[in-house]
């Protein structure tokens, strides 16, 4: 043992080659023996997902007709329509009907009148597609706040 002084209090150290272990805990009663119980989740994790209709958000169909309006870019800003927040909603029916509900940044917008054919003209293209409608809405009025962060990131807004 030696004894080591910091100013004015002092410390023993004491070294030792090993320590011995703990004594293990013990239960009264209890077996030696214990069984794996019945895992729940294997069960859970094993299901198999039911397969989307493909007019439903995650279906092919659906996806393919966001895909297609992730290519219109506003001619004023560098950004996707989808992503800017004028795409307001996607419905697609099961003999191939879309509805696409959307806004424009603002009503004397430039391409106010274009736009509109625009989208219906690209999702009208996707395969799957019978028939596309575009409705035009002003309520609720679009504002930055409805950009993904990829569009805000994009414009400096993050």
């Amino acid at each position: 043992m030696s004894i080591e002084e910091f100013g004015e209090r002092k410390i023993a150290v004491e070294e030792v080659d090993a320590v011995e272990a703990p004594p293990k805990a013990r239960v009264e009663g209890a077996s030696e023996t214990f069984e794996r119980k019945r895992d729940y989740l294997a069960g859970f994790l094993a299901q198999k997902p039911e397969p989307l209709a493909g007019g439903e958000p995650g279906g092919e169909l659906y996806e393919a007709i966001i895909a297609s309006l992730k290519e219109i870019y506003d001619p004023e800003i560098p950004v996707n329509i989808y992503d800017l927040g004028l795409i307001y909603g996607v419905e697609v029916t099961d003999d191939g009907h879309a509805a696409v509900t959307m806004t424009l940044t603002t009503p004397h917008c430039p391409v106010a009148e274009s736009m509109p054919a625009e989208v219906e003209l690209r999702v009208a293209s996707v395969p799957g597609v019978a028939f596309a409608d575009v409705n035009l809405v002003w309520d609720p009025p679009w504002d930055p706040a409805k950009m993904s962060d990829e569009a805000k990131l994009e414009l400096g807004m993050l």
